[in-house]
């Protein structure tokens, strides 16, 4: 008899040898450990994730609709009103009719005076002296032309008259004559405005829109 074979027990339960028998662990409990952990991190993950949306719905999205807005707000722009200057320039601002002007060529193109002056006469302004420019300016003026006139003339009648030439240089000098002006043509001189753009220009003129300003804030 075996000296594992238990006392008082023999034949079928009988055993031989000098081994003990290899006990294994029930497979059952491997896997009940494996579905913890494996639900374990399964609802961390979703913890985690709802935190996230909740985030994002709520706080997070607060905090990006808020900066967005103060974003828009620095930077938007507003109409302001516009300067006095140009408001004093808009109000005083004479018709073409009440305006005289002095065609003086400055190049060496004859005739270029009274072409010039035929045309502005159609258009409404009235003509004076039609010739060859001053000494001063005579094959001297390098652009388009010079709009001179008195200083009371660069807020009324040189911006009217400007809407004719575009390109034009506006200068004063000390005449007395606000209503009178010079338009000097220069070599660079190819033709008037087209009628119809200076008739745009001259409706811009009359009613001019408010410059925006992005100082002001509305929200």
């Amino acid at each position: 008899m075996s000296m594992l074979t238990p006392p008082g027990m023999g034949g079928q339960y009988r055993i031989t040898g000098d081994k003990y028998p290899r006990m294994r662990r029930p497979r059952g409990r491997r896997r009940l450990v494996f579905l913890v952990i494996a639900s374990t991190a399964a609802l961390g993950l979703i913890g985690w994730g709802t935190l996230q949306l909740i985030d994002v719905f709520t706080g997070g999205g607060d905090k990006a609709t808020a900066a967005g807005s103060k974003a828009a707000c620095a930077t938007r722009a507003s109409p302001s009103a516009t300067t006095s200057t140009e408001s004093a320039a808009a109000g005083s601002l004479p018709k073409p009719d009440q305006i005289t002007v002095n065609v003086l060529n400055a190049t060496p193109r004859s005739g270029l005076a009274k072409e010039t002056a035929d045309e502005l006469k159609k258009r409404g302004f009235h003509i004076g002296d039609v010739g060859n420019a001053t000494d001063t300016y005579d094959k001297k003026v390098d652009g388009p032309g010079i709009l001179l006139g008195a200083k009371a003339a660069y807020a009324a009648a040189l911006p009217v008259l400007n809407t004719q030439l575009s390109g034009a240089e506006v200068k004063t000098d000390g005449r007395d004559k606000t209503t009178e002006v010079d338009l000097i043509l220069g070599a660079g001189f190819k033709e008037l405005t087209t009628k119809e753009d200076a008739e745009k220009a001259l409706a811009v003129l009359a009613k001019p829109q408010p410059t925006p300003s992005a100082t002001k804030k509305t929200c």
